[in-house]
């Protein structure tokens, strides 16, 4: 008994003193990652349903990335020029909007050109709502309040391919009906949250990045280099990890989705107590030792076999994940100030989406072309860098940060 009320306390300081605006803001990045239910069973619907070629369905998802690619760096710029919470509602109703269009389509091109719009609009919505997370939370509680927006996304990006497969086994068209719904009312929701609770947006901090372009922060394009690594290394989980699992371990595909769902249930039950608990440790070092962990857990892929191997493996680079990335994403709102904060945190998601669309590339040619088993080598070489990298930039960090 004693041993549960230490559990309930544990999970109850974790999630207490975080502002009602900040739950609201994960739950809208709850429904944006939801939208995962569509683009998991695309290219299924675009080959399957609607007669068209693997590349043509290739052609489709990359037309996203693009749009989301572009969305990613407008999203920050418009955060800064038009607020961080109209650009989230413009976000939600024209992700409600063109994922019904989207619905409707036949012809491929005009698809295209729907898959590019879509993952604009759902991709500006990223820059604007960690800076309003910056905004709403105190840098005290930054950290965790990123942490609980992640707990969203990973909830989100679960469960919206898991209600997808219902929905694609009774009629394709009902995924693109009821996550533009969705998204919809989620817009409609948020719009009446925040009438009635305003947030404090109107403080204008002062300091080194007042009005700066994030392109003149040499120290911060130096941090951003290091986001794009470690994009390569986790974008392989939509590549050559899904295909070394198959190859090497004999694994069919229900496994490999099972070794994923354990990303997901360490993240949901742990990363909130974990970043509760480190709370009083610098950001550098947490980012840090993040880096090397979740690096080096896909380095250790190639060195065993079985189920509870690859389990520990996928373990090893989820703790990595958990410290690096709520504690990296509360160092880049802490480097920038209001006045350009949406710039900088577009910026950081900008160097997501171009590792998301590089990372695969280069590690299915060194797969396929060199060797299945160097793909992983080269992921502890970028994990040894990422920490040496961080460690290095705390000497010199400037002051605010």
């Amino acid at each position: 008994m004693n041993l549960l009320k230490i559990i309930l306390r544990t999970y109850r300081e974790a999630y207490s003193g975080l502002p009602k605006e900040a739950w609201m803001l994960s739950l809208v990045e709850l429904t944006n990652r939801s939208g995962t239910m569509v683009l998991f069973f695309m290219t299924l619907y675009l080959t399957k349903k609607m007669g068209f070629s693997i590349p043509q369905a290739g052609q489709a998802m990359s037309a996203f990335g693009f749009g989301a690619l572009l969305g990613s760096y407008l999203g920050g710029k418009l955060t800064d020029s038009m607020g961080a919470y109209k650009i989230q509602r413009i976000s939600l109703f024209s992700t409600g909007f063109f994922l019904i269009f989207l619905g409707q389509l036949t012809h491929f091109l005009f698809i295209l050109i729907a898959m590019f719009f879509l993952g604009l609009v759902s991709e500006i919505l990223h820059p604007a709502n960690a800076t309003a997370i910056s905004q709403v939370c105190p840098q005290h509680l930054r950290t965790r309040g990123f942490a609980l927006n992640r707990l969203a996304t990973n909830l989100g990006v679960t469960v919206g391919p898991v209600i997808g497969g219902f929905l694609a086994m009774i009629d394709y068209s009902y995924l693109f009906w009821v996550d533009g719904i969705t998204c919809i009312i989620a817009g409609i929701i948020f719009r009446y949250f925040f009438r009635i609770n305003r947030p404090a947006t109107s403080i204008h901090e002062t300091g080194p990045t007042a009005n700066r372009s994030p392109w003149k922060d040499a120290y911060f394009l130096k941090i951003l280099s290091l986001v794009f690594l470690m994009g390569l290394v986790f974008f392989q989980m939509f590549s050559t990890f899904p295909l070394y699992y198959k190859e090497f371990y004999g694994f069919m595909e229900n496994r490999i989705g099972f070794l994923l769902s354990i990303n997901t249930v360490i993240i949901v039950i742990f990363e909130m107590i974990l970043i509760n608990r480190l709370r009083r440790i610098s950001s550098f070092s947490i980012v840090a030792v993040g880096g090397l962990l979740l690096a080096g857990g896909f380095s250790l892929i190639p060195l065993g076999r079985g189920f509870l191997y690859a389990a520990f493996t996928v373990a090893v680079w989820t703790i990595g994940e958990m410290l690096f990335m709520p504690a990296l994403t509360s160092l880049i709102a802490d480097l920038s100030d209001d006045s350009a904060r949406g710039k900088y945190m577009g910026l950081f998601s900008f160097s997501f989406s171009l590792a998301f669309i590089v990372g695969p590339i280069l590690g299915s040619y060194i797969y396929d072309n060199v060797s299945p088993h160097l793909v992983w080598m080269f992921c502890g070489i970028i994990g040894i860098l990422l920490w040496s990298g961080f460690t290095w930039l705390k000497k010199s960090a400037p002051p605010h940060s």
